[in-house]
């Protein structure tokens, strides 16, 4: 009988909490009753504060490679991952240790690795092509780009050639979304920032900023933003990493991703997924309500209004 091997492949920019995210799945997993164990696959952290069941550090060290090659600290990053997309063998036997675990990787924050350099992809598609490993990758976004419109833009860039990329099952969150308020006032409600239906609606708030730059930029943004709109391929949910109804949400959208939903192996224990059968309107509206300040819009617009305008460019 086939085996399926199930797991995330956590993966970000720097400071989108990867690691912070790994403690608290892997404490969520535990509590639904499932064997847990977290991989490390980060050369450059030092600072992971949960159970590590295999360590990239024992295959190769970022310094040494840094210093035998005369590398910067991201060459050193993407010959680290050279060196293990040629070592996969590693990775496997680790796995296979682990078989009777739901696993999570680690990964680093080094953009380029899932954007456009090919190692990343070739390693996870040995894993999930040729071995019996179900992966799902989760990208994180810190929620703090939703307040300024072109860091967002650059964001769906990002995720979009990430999920272009990798050719594998892919969920994307907006990270530390309790500080979503402290970032500063958004242009658009919460909903508009999840299912990016139209990011061109963005475009005027950079019109505003008065730089050269901006200008510069302005018919590439124009451009992204259309590219963005014409895959429809990106959404995002939100996550609270310290919330269990956030953490369950997220892990009910990532199981049904990889399958291990109606696998037929070990499932979640009965009520611990309360928000079965709730609707994304109200998921967006339950988040929006907890995490950022009281507008009248709603009442203005009604219940079942398109995304609104919190504030409106010049």
């Amino acid at each position: 009988m086939l085996c399926w091997q199930f797991g995330q492949v956590v993966i970000g920019p720097p400071g989108s909490g990867k690691t912070t995210y790994c403690v608290g799945m892997c404490q969520y997993l535990q509590a639904l009753g499932r064997k847990v164990a977290v991989i490390n696959l980060d050369p450059a952290n030092d600072n992971y504060t949960y159970p590590v069941a295999a360590d990239i550090k024992d295959l190769i060290l970022l310094d040494a490679a840094a210093a035998q090659c005369e590398l910067g600290p991201n060459g050193a990053l993407v010959y680290c991952y050279e060196f293990l997309e040629a070592n996969t063998d590693w990775l496997l036997e680790k796995l296979a240790q682990l078989s009777d675990c739901y696993v999570l990787l680690d990964m680093p924050g080094q953009v380029e690795l899932y954007t456009h350099h090919a190692s990343v992809r070739n390693i996870l598609q040995t894993l999930t092509l040729r071995h019996n490993h179900r992966l799902v990758a989760v990208h994180l976004v810190d929620a703090h780009h939703c307040a300024d419109a072109a860091k967002f833009i650059s964001v769906l860039l990002v995720t979009l050639s990430t999920m272009v990329q990798l050719e594998m099952p892919q969920v994307n969150l907006l990270s530390k979304i309790d500080l979503v308020e402290a970032y500063g006032e958004l242009a658009y409600n919460l909903d508009f920032y999840t299912d990016v239906t139209d990011p061109s609606r963005l475009l005027p708030y950079l019109q505003q900023e008065d730089s050269a730059f901006a200008r510069r930029h302005a018919k590439l943004n124009e451009a992204i933003c259309e590219l963005i709109d014409d895959f429809s391929l990106v959404q995002f949910g939100t996550l609270d990493i310290s919330s269990r109804e956030s953490v369950g949400r997220a892990l009910k959208a990532i199981d049904k991703a990889n399958g291990y939903v109606g696998s037929g192996g070990e499932g979640p224990q009965p009520g611990v997924h309360s928000i079965e059968g709730e609707c994304d309107d109200d998921r967006v509206g339950s988040v929006q309500e907890r995490y950022m300040a009281e507008t009248d819009l709603g009442e203005l617009l009604g219940p079942h209004a398109p995304a609104a305008r919190r504030r409106t460019p010049p």
